[in-house]
């Protein structure tokens, strides 16, 4: 009762009008930088971080909160329509939902999206109201070794679910970890790969990779291997169908549980968590021929896992004052701006501050359905543009976006060297995402894996002699061992009838 009290104490305190109007503006500007590959919710907060400098703390952070999970709102539009991720965690969007757009199916879609990111939202606003302290305890028993198990069973269900078969798969994650690898290393400082490049002693910036592989490959491959006529691009209804609420609904709740865990914990931000969604809905489905031609599922399902660690990833900030993403790293500065430090003693020295901040997410979550469902009719209306216009113009975005990064021509090079790879893996049936994967887990379990082999001073059974990472140890050996034992068993059970037949 006493939370729910200080929830109400929050509400007073978001909706007074100035706090309203911050709130707005946070999710428009973060509705609107997920549109632009490039940019990213965690530098338009860096940026505004000195503009609001005298700005009432509470505001302000309000602000930059409607900016966080604005931007995983926009980052589905163009991931929907032109192929083309606004932040690397709608990958998976794209891989479903342009595909549901090529088959006049882009309002869908989009409303999916939209209203799975409400719902996601508003239930992850719900658990952080009530759990954050509670989940960052939990969170706090994760170490190295379990962060790594973590990214292993990432690695290998992406690698099983997404490709055509698992050697496909395997050898897109191999590509995109050794182009992980690239840059110089984070604990020797020793470069890597670099070729003698000094553009890549950084290492190659996720997003030209991610717009390289799926909307320059994508461009490209329509290109040199056009579609026949009315293949793609087509416009079709704009609502969702009564089909299309009852396959949504289910994947709306099982992202938001499978999103919401991920957000507390340092793995590897919203990436793991929308693909494991993306998993989940393949195997649970009932239409699992769709996958791969358009599933509503492997949109419903990535975008609510999306929003709910996007949520939950303010539990760890604001009871722990550990930043778990870019963005919250960016918003601790911004508490630290105005004396203020996250942690347990925050909720008693700040309570309205800290109430009002949780107040303003259910609020900012209605602000963002109202602003994205009016809109999808519009949206829509972008598929009757020529197809050859359609495709110059996403090369053209990409372009900017990636030149805007660093402003480097090597990127701009990079960036079309990439687009005729993922050309090339459309090409010749080899899927882009566990080459994202790869490149964005893999520096970060290779740090994992050295750090836990540190502790442990070399000794590889400290795997299993915790039960947390041998837990999720045994789930990845699961992952790859039982459906190739259930289709042997199946396979022998019909030899078997074949042979009672005959006999």
């Amino acid at each position: 009762m006493d939370t729910l009290n200080q929830l109400m104490n929050g509400f007073a305190v978001a909706i007074t009008p100035l706090n309203l109007m911050w709130a707005l503006v946070g999710c428009f500007l973060g509705t609107a930088i997920g549109v632009l590959p490039g940019i990213g919710p965690a530098l338009t907060v860096a940026m505004l971080l000195p503009l609001t400098a005298k700005v009432e703390p509470t505001a302000a952070l309000i602000m930059f909160a409607g900016i966080y999970y604005g931007a995983m709102y926009g980052g589905s539009t163009t991931s929907i329509l032109m192929n083309t991720p606004g932040e690397s965690s709608t990958m998976i969007t794209a891989m479903e939902g342009n595909l549901m757009a090529k088959r006049g199916l882009a309002g869908p879609a989009l409303a999916t999206a939209a209203i799975g990111s409400f719902v996601a939202g508003t239930i992850a606003t719900v658990l952080l109201s009530l759990f954050a302290p509670v989940a960052a305890d939990v969170a706090l028993q994760f170490g190295p070794g379990e962060y790594f198990m973590i990214m292993l069973l990432a690695f290998t269900t992406v690698s099983a679910v997404l490709g055509s078969s698992l050697l496909r798969g395997m050898t897109s994650l191999f590509l995109g970890l050794g182009i992980g690898l690239i840059g110089m290393d984070s604990l020797s400082g020793q470069t890597r790969y670099t070729l003698g490049i000094q553009e890549l002693y950084d290492g190659i910036d996720i997003v030209v990779v991610a717009v390289g592989l799926f909307a320059v490959g994508e461009a490209l491959f329509n290109a040199f291997f056009p579609q026949p006529e009315g293949t793609f691009n087509k416009v079709g209804r704009v609502m969702m169908s009564r089909s299309d609420w009852k396959r949504s609904i289910p994947a709306w709740l099982r992202g938001t549980f499978i999103g919401f865990p991920f957000g507390l914990i340092p793995a590897g931000g919203a990436e793991i968590p929308t693909f494991l969604s993306y998993a989940s809905e393949k195997k649970l489905s009932k239409h699992p021929e769709e996958f791969g031609k358009g599933a509503i599922e492997g949109v419903a399902g990535p975008e609510a896992a999306n929003n709910a660690a996007v949520t939950a990833t303010l539990a760890p900030l604001l009871t722990l004052g550990i930043p778990t993403s870019n963005t919250t790293a960016i918003m601790l500065a911004a508490f630290q701006n105005y004396n203020l430090q996250p942690g347990p003693m925050l909720f008693q020295t700040s309570g309205d501050l800290v109430w009002g901040l949780l107040a303003s997410l259910y609020i900012g979550n209605v602000m963002l359905l109202v602003l994205n469902l009016p809109a999808i009719g519009l949206w829509v209306r972008m598929l009757r543009i020529p197809t050859p216009l359609l495709y110059g113009g996403i090369l053209i975005f990409a372009g900017l976006g990636a030149y805007g990064i660093r402003q480097s021509a090597f990127d701009l090079l990079l960036l079309f060297l990439i687009g005729l790879l993922g050309m090339a893996m459309r090409r010749f049936d080899f899927p882009t995402a566990p080459v994202i994967v790869g490149m964005i887990l893999g520096p970060m379990a290779e740090k994992q894996l050295r750090n836990a082999l540190s502790i442990s001073q070399g000794d590889w059974t400290m795997f299993l002699r915790h039960p947390i990472s041998a837990s999720i140890l045994a789930l990845t050996v699961a992952v790859v061992v039982v459906p190739r034992l259930l289709r042997w068993m199946s396979r022998r059970s019909a030899m078997r009838g074949v042979a009672d037949a005959a006999n």
